[in-house]
This record gives structure tokens, C-alpha cells and sequence, in this order.
């Protein structure tokens, strides 16, 4: 693993893994919405496989919930912990969950229903937007809470 810090000298600074496969679920889903729009204007079949691929990709990206196992080690105050990191947790949580939904109905009349089709698209279109909310309070505890490093000694607490 020397090669690794060595290859990648930032690696070494991650309190986590977190950091390396957050972007992975949320370039997925959003081309996953994207390549079903493509697919839906463009009458494309193919378009339809391949949004349907990039959704099951972003389904396993999120469900390997990073997030979760990085939690106890990040270094916030118990204010920043109740206002940010609560509510990323649970729209990143609903994010998985409705991105589960949506990838076992496009399964189950694969790739792209055609019942109900307005009603898919929209559950795809509410999945990222909830996921981008999320990623907003990620962000926020990342660049003004110092979530993510270790360049401030002391906590910052939370303020509106």
C-alpha cells in the first residue's frame, strides 16, 4: 500500500474512504435521470438499457453507504453533528431508498416503464432532487465545518 500514499500523497490525509466514492451515487443517478430523458424524447431503446445500467451503478454506489461507516469518525461539534449531519444522513438515506425503488421497477418492466412512465420519471426527478439536498448539507459540514480534514485543531460550532 506504500505505492498507493505514494501514487496518491492526499490519501494519507482522508479521515476516510468517504471522500474517494461519495461522487460515484451522485454522477450515477444524475445520468441515470438524464439518459431516461434522452431515452423518453428520443423514443431510444437503447437510451433506455443504458439509463437503466447507470441507475443499477448508482444504486450500488449509494448502497455502499460510506457514509455511514465514515460517521463515528468525523471530527464536528455535537451542533454541527444535530444540524447538518442528521439531515444528510436521512435525505441521503431516503436517496438510497427511493434510487432502490426506482432501480426494481425498471427491472421489473425493464428498462423503461411504459405504464405509468410520467410517475417513474417523476420519482427519478424527486431521487435527486432529495439526493442534491443532501449533498448540500454534506458540503456544508465539509467547507464550513471543517468535516473533512483535520486543518482546524479545534470544532467549529454550528450557526445559521
Amino acid at each position: 500500500m506504500i505505492w498507493l500514499a505514494a501514487l496518491f500523497p492526499g490519501i494519507q490525509h482522508l479521515q476516510n474512504i468517504h471522500p474517494l466514492l461519495v461522487h460515484f451515487p451522485i454522477a450515477y443517478l444524475c445520468g441515470a435521470l438524464l439518459f431516461y430523458a434522452l431515452a423518453w424524447v428520443l423514443s431510444s431503446e437503447r437510451l433506455a438499457y443504458t439509463a437503466f445500467l447507470i441507475l443499477s451503478l448508482g444504486t450500488l454506489a449509494a448502497a455502499a453507504a460510506t457514509g455511514l461507516y465514515a460517521e463515528s469518525g468525523v471530527m464536528i461539534s455535537r451542533s454541527v453533528r444535530a444540524h447538518l449531519l442528521e439531515h444528510h444522513e436521512q435525505l441521503m438515506l431516503t436517496t438510497l431508498g427511493l434510487s432502490v425503488a426506482a432501480t426494481f421497477w425498471a427491472a421489473w418492466a425493464r428498462p423503461f416503464p411504459r405504464r405509468g412512465r410520467p410517475l417513474f420519471f417523476l420519482l427519478l426527478l424527486v431521487m435527486v432532487t432529495v439526493m442534491a439536498l443532501g449533498a448540500d448539507f454534506g458540503a456544508r459540514m465539509v467547507y464550513d465545518y471543517n468535516a473533512g480534514g483535520d486543518a482546524c485543531s479545534q470544532f467549529i460550532e454550528f450557526t445559521w
